[in-house]
C-alpha cells in the first residue's frame, strides 16, 4: 500500500542582524517588492546550499555537483598511485564518457587545455560514486590512450564512452530530497521531494550603505604617510525573516524504493533530518564580517493531507514595529492569526498534525501544542505524518 498524500509543511520566524547572507552579482543585498514594500530577500537556492551543507554533515551522506567530475576522478586517481598525465587523461575520458554533451576547458590565453574537460551541465551524483567511475578508469587503462587536446574540428571518442551513464544513475538522500535534472541521461532524471520558498523580511527593510577602510601596518608603523591602505563600500540590512518550505512525503518515499517499509524508514529519517537542517541551517555569506549565527524564534510545523500551505500572505501587508521597537512577536501574532483565518477557510480536517516551539511565546492558540525543543517537535511531526504509513 503506497503512503497517502502527506505534506510536512514548516515555517519560521527567525531575525537576522546586520548581514548581507546572499549577495546578487553587484554584491548588493537581494531585495524584493511585496505589498508594495521593499523587503530584503534570501534566495531559495542559497538557502538550499546551507541546509545541503548541514544535511550532509549531520548524516555524513554527501552528494557532489560538479561540471568538472573528470579533475575529482584525476585526483582519486593521483590518489592510487597513477602518473599525472595518464590521471589526467582518464579524467578526461570519463568526463567525455557519459550521454552529457561537454566542452574542452579553456586557460586564460582562451586556448583548450589539454586533457581538462568539463560537462555542460551540472552533473549531480554521490560522492561515491567518484570512486567508482575510478574504478570504471582502472578496468581500462590500457584503452585510456587518446589525449584529448581540443584541436579540430570532432571532439575525440571517449575510451569510456557507454560506461559511465550507469553511475551517474546512482542516488543517496540529498539527490532523493532535493532531485536532480539530468536530462541528457535517460532515468537519471529525479522529481524533488523538496520546496523551499525565498526567504523574505515580514516589514520593509531599508539597504544600508557601509564605509569602511583597511589600515596598512607598514605604513601606520613609519608614521610618515597618513590615510588607509584600501577604502570601499559594501551593503548590509536587517530584519525578521519569514521561512517556509514543504516536505512531499509521498514524493520522498516513491523515490527511496518500491519496497514500502524500507521507503518509509528512509523516508523517516531523511525527512526529519531535512527540517532541523532547514531550521539551523543559515547561509555564510560575508559571515566572517557579521556572525549573524541568530536562531529561529518560532517554528511552526503542520503535516496536511491536501496541499502546502505558504504563510507568506500574512505579510503582504507589511509588519509595524511594536511600540518599543520590534518585530520578532508582531511577526509571531501574524502568523498565529494567518492559521487560524486560512485553516478555518480550507476546512481544519485536513491539517493532520500542528504544533510549534518557540524562544518565549506561550500563547499562540492556533498553531497546535508547544514543544520544548526543535528536536521534540520534529519527531512528533515526522511520527504522525508516517503513522498511517504500512509497517
Amino acid at each position: 500500500m503506497a503512503l497517502k498524500p502527506r505534506f510536512l509543511d514548516i515555517h519560521v520566524v527567525q531575525p537576522v542582524p546586520y548581514a548581507n547572507l546572499n549577495r546578487d552579482d553587484t554584491n548588493s543585498v537581494k531585495t524584493m517588492l511585496y505589498g508594495d514594500a521593499l523587503r530584503t530577500r534570501i534566495s531559495s537556492q542559497s538557502w538550499k546550499r546551507a541546509i545541503r551543507e548541514h544535511f550532509q554533515e549531520a548524516l555524513g551522506d554527501s552528494a557532489l555537483r560538479t561540471r568538472r567530475i573528470g579533475e575529482r576522478v584525476t585526483e582519486v586517481l593521483r590518489g592510487r598511485g597513477w602518473d599525472a598525465k595518464l590521471a589526467e587523461r582518464a579524467g578526461a575520458h570519463v568526463a567525455a564518457g557519459s550521454s552529457i554533451k561537454w566542452e574542452m576547458a579553456k586557460g586564460k590565453d582562451k586556448q583548450p587545455i589539454t586533457n581538462k574537460v568539463l560537462t555542460n551541465a551540472l552533473i549531480y551524483l554521490p560522492e561515491d560514486a567518484v570512486e567508482e567511475l575510478a574504478d570504471i578508469a582502472e578496468t581500462h587503462k590500457d584503452a585510456l590512450t587518446t589525449d584529448f587536446t581540443g584541436k579540430g574540428k570532432s571532439k575525440p571518442e571517449s575510451a569510456l564512452k557507454g560506461k559511465i551513464d550507469k553511475i551517474l544513475l546512482k542516488r543517496n538522500g540529498v539527490i532523493n530530497l532535493f532531485g536532480r535534472m539530468l536530462a541528457e541521461v535517460d532515468h537519471a532524471g529525479v522529481d524533488g521531494a523538496v520546496q523551499v520558498a525565498h526567504a523574505f523580511t515580514t516589514h520593509t527593510t531599508e539597504v544600508e550603505l557601509d564605509y569602511f577602510a583597511a589600515v596598512d601596518d607598514v605604513t601606520a608603523t613609519k608614521g610618515d604617510e597618513t590615510g588607509s591602505g584600501h577604502m570601499g563600500t559594501a551593503e548590509f540590512s536587517t530584519g525578521t525573516l519569514y521561512r517556509f518550505a514543504t516536505v512531499d512525503l509521498q514524493e520522498l518515499t516513491k523515490n527511496l524504493s518500491d519496497d514500502n517499509d524500507l521507503a518509509v524508514n528512509a523516508a523517516r529519517e531523511l525527512a526529519g533530518q531535512f527540517l532541523l537542517s532547514f531550521i539551523e541551517s543559515l547561509p555564510q555569506a560575508k559571515k566572517n564580517s557579521t556572525a549573524p549565527h541568530s536562531l529561529p524564534h518560532l517554528v511552526h510545523v503542520a503535516v496536511r493531507s491536501d496541499r502546502p500551505l505558504s504563510f507568506a500572505a500574512a505579510f503582504e501587508e507589511p509588519v509595524q514595529s511594536a511600540q518599543h521597537g520590534g518585530y520578532v512577536a508582531r511577526s509571531v501574532e501574524g502568523i498565529d492569526a494567518y492559521s487560524k483565518a486560512a485553516n478555518t477557510l480550507l476546512g481544519p480536517s485536513r491539517v493532520l498534525h500542528a504544533a510549534h516551539a518557540s524562544l518565549h511565546f506561550d500563547k499562540l492558540e492556533h498553531l497546535g501544542e508547544r514543544h520544548p525543543s526543535f528536536e521534540a517537535l520534529v519527531t512528533a511531526a515526522v511520527d504522525v505524518a508516517l503513522a498511517e504509513a504500512p509497517q
